[in-house]
């Protein structure tokens, strides 16, 4: 048995449906991400879970308990916010103990459990540092700290890394990670952050206009996407249509002038998905597909490349190896392996 199960959750307003029969079975310790773009529908599930809104139908059942109709300041949930409203008057110790005091814990408790809390996410040198002498990343531990202090069934995460600039998130990925897997805490993150949801969960739950899409391991999400949808929203991706090629030899496809050999892959029908890291420039011969180097960007670790060609803008990413990347204006060719051609269904709702 589950020990947090979401069942046929939904929520409208009127006419509109935010959520639709969202069905989700949570493992204890397990670090779930809500993920999609504004309007999907997951800060709206994150809210009836934590008590904030009244589902319109289904429930939420916690180690056996509907919570339904348990207010929201006795379902014992850990919440950070986006902002992560820390008491300004209050120093970063007094902020963590706010929870215990409301909780009616002993002074001596409070003082010790406070203590380790701040330990737990590296701040006991600011425990007398009010909010506005901070960085974001210390907030955000801060913010952290005072969820988890309270020991809660769940914690609940509204984009807490959003306010972060780049370098500092991802450093804050990994903290967070780290600190979930030592208190095995069940948590539950709504993002729209492909990359935070891929580097921090166990499974990933991808939602587009109220209604989910796929749930799945992160690897097994983005290797095997269920829909067009998440494969161009979990990462870059490049969808084909393709063709039979009854002429062929040997079973393969057309992808506008490529011939594709399937050897042993099942014969694909409607459209494929190819991630950009599995594209390469190749000699020319029957199973490539010429084109243009349109745009040619530097990030760092890798160059990304879009390519004009017969079958639309294709996306290439280049590892930064040393070796010389096409320029723009190039005429190139670009082939990529049968089995790492992924089939796609069309998605639940128009993105």
């Amino acid at each position: 048995m589950s020990y947090l199960a979401l069942i046929n959750l939904t929520k409208r307003y009127g006419s509109v449906t935010a959520v639709e029969n969202l069905n989700l079975s949570i493992d204890q310790g397990e670090f779930i991400s809500l993920l999609g773009p504004s309007g999907c529908g997951k800060t709206t599930t994150l809210q009836m879970v934590a008590g904030f809104l009244e589902p319109t139908e289904g429930s939420i059942v916690l180690n056996g308990k509907d919570l339904r109709k348990t207010p929201a300041n006795k379902r014992g949930l850990g919440i950070v916010f986006q902002n992560y409203a820390l008491f300004p008057h209050m120093t970063a110790a007094q902020n963590i103990a706010f929870g215990l005091e409301m909780q009616g814990i002993k002074k001596d408790e409070c003082a010790d459990r406070v203590s380790d809390t701040l330990k737990l996410v590296g701040l006991s040198h600011l425990a007398d540092r009010y909010p506005a002498r901070m960085s974001g990343g210390q907030q955000q531990r801060v913010a952290l700290a005072r969820a988890l202090v309270i020991k809660p069934s769940v914690l609940l995460l509204d984009e807490p890394l959003s306010n972060l600039d780049a370098k500092l998130r991802e450093e804050m990925q990994l903290e967070l990670r780290s600190i979930q897997r030592t208190v095995g805490t069940t948590t539950i993150l709504v993002t729209h952050d492909q990359s935070e949801a891929l580097a921090l969960s166990d499974r990933i739950v991808v939602m587009n206009q109220g209604h989910v899409e796929q749930i799945a391991a992160p690897y097994a999400a983005y290797e095997g996407p269920a829909s067009e949808f998440v494969g161009g929203f979990l990462g870059k991706a490049n969808i084909f249509k393709v063709e039979p090629c009854p002429d062929s030899a040997k079973p393969a496809i057309r992808v506008a002038e490529a011939t594709i050999e399937l050897c042993g892959t099942p014969m694909p029908m409607g459209s494929i998905l190819v991630r950009p890291e599995k594209v390469l420039f190749a000699e020319q011969s029957p199973a490539t597909l010429p084109g243009i180097v349109k745009t040619r960007v530097f990030q760092g670790n890798h160059w990304l490349c879009q390519v004009q060609t017969s079958a639309g803008d294709v996306l290439v990413i280049r590892q930064n190896d040393g070796d010389t990347v096409p320029a723009e204006g190039s005429a190139v060719h670009l082939t990529w392996r049968a089995q790492d051609m992924r089939v796609v269904a069309a998605s639940r709702r128009t993105a």
